[in-house]
């Protein structure tokens, strides 16, 4: 069987950042009335929760007394998620050294496109100059590991020699900053060029479910002429109480398809929507917290655009070698959970992720 996997990763995110003084100078009140709760607005739970054995509750008790609940920089788009998906595929073709005439496939998320109805995957189409298909796919917060799947299944099967997969984020434009679910959202986008490998590398082993259970947590509604992501009641206890269940379905999966263990795992690259997500992740699987990748400090949740920019900044900081085994974990509410077990090889990187330029 042909062996695939990526090529080439990059990242963009927004050199416009909003830090807690965003909401400490705007919304005064809402700052303080979190200060004084015992619960956050999502996923925060009471106080009783700090002496719950459960990893989630473990690794979340220690946020409970910080109104942002961990959040600390958050990366804002000022333009469209087009123009999110543009630059970060212009960054990963570059890094493959490849035009966009010899891509033979677009895979396209946009979380959430610019416009209703359909993606962006004909638009970036016409922005880059491709002249192969270009598809919109959503699966919530695990559409880049889905894309990655579809992607690899085409260049097995001798369908495509090169696959672009794009992934973009922009929850700041619909998360109400009146509303404290506005802390845990930022903007960015990642993508990746798949395409064959040497035997033995790229994408070892998958493993993907429905979240079928999540039904009843994020919710979006048009609201004074534009889409507004909220949280419904239930949404704290739903996610608390499917963490480790997906967690483990997937990546037992993902790791038997591949034939290794955890113990063999060099490098987990979990999506991070939240600040202790990625410990919780690592205390069900036993690993120590420092092979996990994490970079919510630096932008907050991104969704779909996590897993890219969690490689990427793990690659771009050296934290990944080649011939290392990575795995890579995302859960989307309302969509899918998934994993992927990858033995890493060549792969083209795009340039290091700069400072903020500006705080909003």
């Amino acid at each position: 069987m042909i062996s695939a996997g990526i090529r080439a990763l990059a990242a963009h995110l927004p050199t416009t950042a909003r830090t807690n003084d965003y909401w400490r100078e705007r919304h005064p009140e809402l700052v303080e009335a979190h200060e004084r709760a015992s619960l956050a607005r999502v996923f925060g739970v009471a106080d009783a929760a700090a002496s719950s054995a459960e990893p989630f509750d473990v690794e979340m008790a220690p946020y409970l007394t910080d109104p942002f609940r961990g959040a600390v920089v958050r990366r804002i788009a000022t333009g469209t998620a087009l123009e999110l998906d543009a630059a970060a595929a212009r960054k990963a073709l570059a890094a493959a050294s490849l035009d966009p005439r010899e891509i033979d496939l677009a895979i396209v998320t946009s979380f959430l496109p610019d416009q209703l109805g359909v993606g962006n995957a004909a638009f970036l189409a016409r922005e880059l100059g491709l002249r192969c298909p270009a598809w919109n796919l959503e699966s919530t917060c695990s559409s880049a590991l889905v894309a990655l799947q579809t992607a690899c299944a085409y260049v097995r099967a001798g369908d495509a020699t090169s696959v672009l997969v794009v992934v973009s984020c922009t929850y700041a434009r619909v998360a109400d900053p009146s509303d404290s679910l506005s802390w845990f959202f930022g903007d960015g986008a990642g993508a990746f060029v798949v395409g064959r490998v040497p035997d033995g590398e790229g994408v070892l082993g998958t493993g993907t479910i429905h979240t079928a259970e999540t039904c009843d947590t994020f919710h979006y509604d048009f609201v004074d002429g534009g889409i507004r992501i909220g949280a419904r009641r239930e949404t704290s206890r739903i996610l608390r109480e499917t963490a480790g269940g997906y967690l483990s379905a997937c990546c037992d999966r993902a790791l038997a398809r591949a034939g290794v263990a955890v113990s063999d795992i060099a490098l987990f690259a979990f999506n991070t929507p939240t600040a202790w997500y990625a410990k919780t992740c690592s205390r069900v699987l036993g690993i120590p917290a420092e092979r996990a990748v994490d970079t919510y400090p630096l932008y907050a949740n991104v969704g779909p655009a996590l897993m890219p920019i969690n490689l990427h900044h793990a690659a771009t900081s050296g934290r990944i070698a080649h011939g290392d085994l990575v795995l890579a974990f995302t859960v989307g509410s309302v969509g899918t959970a998934s994993a992927a077990v990858m033995r890493w090889g060549d792969v083209a990187i795009g340039p290091a992720v700069p400072a903020p330029e500006v705080c909003a």
